[in-house]
């Protein structure tokens, strides 16, 4: 008899996304081919993608992920906030895999038992296991992925999943995170996926300075930067976290070009400017020889 898998059910599929499958696949397709890339400076190691419901955010996510076309990961690696919990450090989930309405992602165990072992050795500490948890800012993500990487719908995605969420903000936990993310992605047919938004609730015009601010660190390719912008008091990003441990993974393995793809708010959007959520979309990338 066939074991039913234990995967996460979504809270959000209805809400901020569509909770049909066609209609989630169609309006994923229309954001994805919507995007008008540059080139690419060379082979994609990592994005930086927003998180927000898709009617707003979807339209800059769209090139974010356009970036991983003709791709074949075999294991992607999503790092977002975590907005729920009073745990402190790095959290992932204790479900076998993620659920969406086009279908299920397979969490790869083995590599996040790998993860979990280099933290405790990194940092004394490892990830914390949580079920059934309402974290908007990873599956988020999924679609996007799914749609993108080549998942049938109503079928497992042809990558496995690893899956992390941010608490700590502190330098030090981050770097770490990164290294170990760097390590077991080594070696593998691997991309990275950032997840943050940017400035929330300023007026449209106050919020576009701060985001400039923080994509421009961005573009310098500096996580320490991105990370200290919002302590500075010049930028802000609620991701801050997950997207400068993507970035010094992304430098461990091999990338050495950051390129900023889109940035918009959610009044571009609705047209309402009195209070906006800011949303960038970025590529890390490796010269390809």
């Amino acid at each position: 008899m066939k074991t039913a898998l234990d995967a996460r059910p979504s809270p959000i599929a209805g809400q901020w996304y569509p909770g049909d499958a066609r209609r989630l696949a169609a309006s994923v397709d229309g954001y994805l081919a919507d995007a008008a890339l540059p080139e690419l400076a060379g082979e994609v190691v990592a994005v930086m993608a927003p998180h927000a419901g898709h009617i707003y955010s979807g339209p800059v996510a769209g090139y974010a992920f356009a970036a991983l076309r003709g791709l074949q990961p075999d294991l992607v690696a999503v790092i977002s906030p975590m907005h729920h919990y009073a745990v402190p450090g790095l959290l992932t989930t204790a479900h076998a895999a993620y659920r969406t309405p086009l279908g299920d992602l397979l969490v790869d165990s083995a590599s996040l038992q790998a993860l979990d072992d280099l933290l405790k050795k990194k940092l004394g500490a490892g990830l914390a296991y949580v079920k059934n948890d309402p974290e908007h800012s990873l599956e988020i993500e999924l679609p996007f992925l799914q749609r993108v990487l080549g998942a049938e719908i109503g079928q497992a995605a042809p990558f496995r999943l690893l899956p992390v969420m941010v608490r700590a903000q502190d330098a030090h936990t981050i770097q770490m995170l990164g290294e170990a993310l760097a390590e077991v992605l080594a070696g593998r047919r691997a991309v990275l996926v950032a997840s943050t938004d940017l400035s929330h609730f300023y007026p449209q015009k106050v919020a576009q300075v701060l985001d400039a601010e923080v994509m421009q660190r961005v573009a310098a390719f500096d996580p320490q930067a991105v990370l200290s912008a919002e302590d500075e008091g010049v930028g802000f990003a609620c991701g801050r976290g997950a997207l400068a441990a993507v970035m010094w993974a992304s430098k461990s393995l091999g990338a050495n070009t950051a390129q900023v793809l889109r940035h918009a708010t959610s009044g571009d959007v609705t047209g309402d400017h009195t209070q906006v959520v800011g949303y960038g979309a970025a590529v890390f990338t490796r010269a390809s020889y």
